[in-house]
């Protein structure tokens, strides 16, 4: 048994001891039992229950559940028939529905813990309690479902529990836990004035004046790098009549995810969406004007605004919004540019997430049954997709998921992996067969033919809010000098130190440098305080001797301190920091 089924078994029969605590503690007629799966760090159990579950019960339920596993009951499996399962849990109207919605010829089996609890399950489960008295186990917490995920159906309480073979596991993810909580992005971004968001907008984040500074030294990185590699950035309307929306399959597919606005004419024709998706944009651009293969690849960039309509239950911070500014770039390439094309992405892959310090792993998804297009260029994309990746990352050393290709085409998806090793999707680069096909695109190929181009939908950061998201956490807050909204913070002493202060300031702005200056008559150690609370890089602190000698003196992040830095030299020291967008401070200055 591998490590991942033993813990699928460990947790789901702990599952089991958790329904059966409940039901001990709340009275056997007064408990509904729903569904009690593994999850990734544990299990939970859905219930209903006479009253709300409250942080209150939950060493009384851990303790019942400790009481249970010290009784070593057997566990013993049984299959029935439907009419036997509909009689054991007559009481039960969930696991009534479950096995009425159960196939026909389906083996029905039960788990009986003990004489005097059984719950449905297909197993497998453990054989005696005694098997767990080593678990290490603790609620997380307890929220709100709703049966089967229906807001019309009862509303359930769903208690999730961290579960782990031994106390030394179970301590470590608690320890992740809280060092990703301190690090979560929903609580550091307000508190460090980067973003806020307003119930007028759900999901729609306002960006501040620092988290737009943030913001754009982010994109000014990003098209510092697009421009290299001959990208052409471009700016398009937000919002498109339903007609394009029609033709490029959105509309068919996409609809309830896109914000609509109903015309008044009865056949649509003055119906229009805000954009989900920049790639008809892309397209009517490339129509533009007779396009030849000499034109090729043509790499159309963008940074527009998108929205996309979500549940209110799935938004979540930056990481799920419905408005966002997706790095996006519809690559028109010739069949036989699509090797070199995609190898080309790669490499700003490469040099973009290496900057932020962040590892990267390559995934292929190949074609689905459901796909579409001429099978013959489909096989062309997948092979020179598959050569490219064996040259860039070496054979075996990038996944393959067969079959999980988009039906428009074969993808490749980047996974990021942060400071605390979790994983991120973050960007793809998908072949599409089927929009030049929808829009009829065509190129003037060599031969004076008319040639069908191959469109490459390119993402890097996915989103730009997702992945601020996502650095956020990943430094803490405490951003790179290059990437800081705000990298040096200059504070006088005392009033008469201003006009130093004020000649620093000039010569930082002139350097394209982002300070901030607190001219304030406040103590002086509050003034440090404020900027050490937003992480600022460095903190100039300037009185009579920096004044007179021309220097400075420096709080670097951390609480390290450097003394009679010249002017000059510290200026450089800002100047080497944003040109090399080094992840590290400097902290010494060689004599």
């Amino acid at each position: 048994m591998t490590q991942e089924e033993y813990l699928s078994v460990y947790r789901h029969s702990l599952s089991h001891v958790l329904a059966k605590a409940v039901i001990e503690i709340f009275g056997k007629d007064e408990v509904q039992v729903a569904i009690g799966p593994q999850i990734a760090d544990g299990f939970y159990y859905d219930f209903l229950l006479p009253r709300t579950i409250t942080k209150d019960d939950y060493k009384t339920i851990e303790n019942k559940m400790r009481e249970i596993l010290k009784r070593r009951e057997t566990w013993t499996r049984k299959e029935v028939s439907r009419s036997e399962a509909l009689e054991i849990f007559k009481d039960q109207k969930f696991k009534v529905e479950l096995i009425q919605d159960l196939p026909e010829d389906e083996t029905i089996s039960i788990y009986y813990t003990g004489d005097d609890f059984v719950d449905l399950c297909r197993g497998p489960h453990i054989e005696n309690s005694q098997e767990l008295m080593s678990a290490a186990f603790q609620i997380k917490a307890v929220s709100g479902s709703y049966w089967r995920g229906d807001e019309k159906r009862d509303q359930l309480q769903r208690v999730y529990v961290y579960a782990f073979p031994d106390k030394a596991q179970l301590k470590a993810h608690l320890a992740f836990i809280k060092e990703a909580m301190e690090r979560d992005h929903k609580k550091l971004g307000p508190q460090l004035d980067l973003f806020m968001f307003d119930e007028t907008a759900p999901g729609m984040p306002y960006w501040l004046p620092r988290g737009w500074k943030l913001f754009n030294a982010l994109l000014s990185y990003w098209r510092d790098i697009h421009e290299v590699h001959d990208y052409q950035e471009v700016a398009a309307p937000q919002i498109q009549k339903k007609e394009l929306w029609v033709t490029s399959g959105h509309w068919a597919h996409y609809q309830d995810g896109m914000f609509v606005m109903p015309g008044k004419e009865e056949n649509g024709s003055d119906t229009y969406a805000v954009k989900p998706m920049n790639c008809p944009n892309a397209i009517k651009i490339y129509q533009r004007e007779q396009r030849s293969y000499k034109d090729l690849p043509m790499r159309i960039n963008t940074v527009d605004v998108i929205h996309r309509k979500e549940k209110s239950g799935e938004l979540n911070g930056l990481f799920r919004v419905q408005m966002f500014r997706q790095d996006d770039s519809h690559n028109l390439v010739t069949p036989e540019q699509i090797e070199d094309e995609i190898r080309d992405i790669i490499s700003i892959a490469s040099e973009l997430y290496s900057t932020f310090g962040l590892e990267y792993v390559a995934e292929l998804s190949t074609r689905p049954d459901d796909f579409m297009g001429d099978i013959e260029v489909w096989n062309q994309a997948e092979a020179a997709l598959k050569t490219m990746l064996d040259k860039t990352y070496g054979e075996g050393n990038y996944e393959i998921n067969e079959g999980d290709g988009a039906f428009y085409g074969p993808k490749i998806d980047l996974k990021m992996k942060d400071c605390l090793g979790r994983e991120w999707q973050m960007g793809t680069i998908q072949l599409d067969f089927q929009l030049p096909l929808n829009f009829d695109l065509k190129y003037v190929d060599k031969d004076g033919s008319f040639k069908r181009p191959v469109m490459i939908h390119r993402a890097m950061f996915g989103s730009m809010e997702r992945f601020i998201g996502i650095i956020i956490e990943n430094f803490k807050g405490s951003f790179p000098f290059w990437l800081s909204p705000v990298q040096v913070g200059i504070v006088p002493i005392r009033t008469q130190h201003n006009e130093y202060a004020k000649k620093v300031a000039d010569l930082l702005r002139k350097n394209r440098v982002r300070f901030e200056v607190d001219y304030s008559d406040k103590n002086m150690k509050e003034k440090i305080k404020s900027f050490k609370n937003y992480k600022d890089p460095y903190i100039l602190v300037l009185g009579d001797q920096e004044a007179e000698n021309n220097t400075v003196s420096i709080n670097i992040r951390g609480n390290k301190q450097l003394h009679g830095v010249p002017l000059e030299t510290f200026i450089e020291m800002c100047n080497t920091l944003n040109d090399t967008h080094a992840l590290d401070l400097i902290e010494s200055i060689e004599e």
